[in-house]
């Protein structure tokens, strides 16, 4: 199995189900397909149909595998565990049904957090206790993933959570089973956080399961930390430009995976505002087309 190359439901604003300005399901089926792409993540869950058949139905007629989803839930709260446990069961769910691979777990943001976002020396820590318990909600939706579903389950660092940082994923890694914890590497929030992808990829190769190729425009980082600006603002202030356009180096992204024999999907993830004056397709198009560019 080669390298192949998908895109997600966040690349047309999709960033929660319930967000009335989201585009039609079906639309961000068909446009990922026009744009070249033979596979697309679930997004949030319950934004495509809950329905296998309706859902493998439209799999099937947009010609689209089903790669993966991502639960963004806020692990960090500890007393929103009925919220997480409900969005990890029907994720895995829903990601069996279709035969897909990946699950991706990911602290949603924390208001504790998102002030000092790209800002790793200003940022709250968790004590040990909050901490070990913390680190334990994460592990338990990844054993239910894997031993549970059989899926491959990755942890995903992002901005404004507790698992935002270089030294908290390292340490994250440190204390979890290889064999049931992976990593979903995202270049680009890699890059928000203040640290270098490339050099993490070099590190730890050996347990990255899953890629999110994402870009960031140097700019407009300088600013929203400078400004202490919110995610989704600096979303929309289009902080995550076209691969290619930013500052991480896709070449060197591309020769590491090719180094190590990795096989299996990268997604393109450019999260965008759902409602922004930008076309969705056209950057899934450019998108494409770059990295077709470099060899992908």
């Amino acid at each position: 199995m080669a390298i192949q190359i998908g895109n997600a439901p966040c690349s047309w604003g999709v960033e929660f189900a319930d967000d009335p300005r989201n585009p039609a399901w079906r639309k961000v089926l068909q446009e990922n397909a026009e744009a070249g792409y033979s596979g697309i993540e679930l997004g949030p869950v319950g934004f495509m149909p809950e329905d296998p058949v309706l859902l493998g139905e439209a799999l099937e007629e947009f010609d689209q595998t089903l790669i993966g989803g991502v639960v963004f839930r806020p692990f960090h709260d500890v007393g929103a565990w009925d919220d997480v446990m409900d969005g990890s069961v029907r994720t895995c769910k829903a990601l069996k049904a279709h035969g897909a691979e990946h699950l991706v777990l990911i602290d949603s943001i924390s208001p504790r957090r998102a002030p000092t976002a790209g800002r790793a020396d200003e940022a709250e820590q968790m004590d040990q206790a909050e901490w070990e318990a913390y680190r334990e909600r994460i592990y338990t939706i990844a054993k239910m993933g894997a031993e549970e579903y059989g899926l491959t389950v990755g942890i995903h660092a992002h901005a404004a959570g507790f698992m935002d940082f270089e030294p908290e994923l390292e340490r994250f890694l440190a204390e979890t089973d290889p064999e049931i914890m992976k990593i979903c590497f995202d270049t680009g929030h890699h890059s928000y956080a203040g640290f270098d992808p490339v050099a993490f990829i070099e590190r730890h190769m050996d347990r990255i399961s899953y890629m999110h190729f994402k870009d960031i425009d140097p700019k407009v980082k300088a600013d929203v930390i400078t400004n202490r600006t919110g995610f989704y603002d600096a979303c929309a202030q289009g902080i995550f430009c076209n691969l290619g356009d930013g500052d991480v180096d896709f070449p060197r992204v591309r020769q590491l995976l090719l180094d190590s024999g990795f096989e299996g999907w990268c997604t393109v993830e450019q999260d965008c505002d759902p409602a922004g004056d930008t076309s969705p397709i056209d950057d899934a198009k450019l998108n494409r087309t770059y990295l077709q560019s470099i060899g992908f």
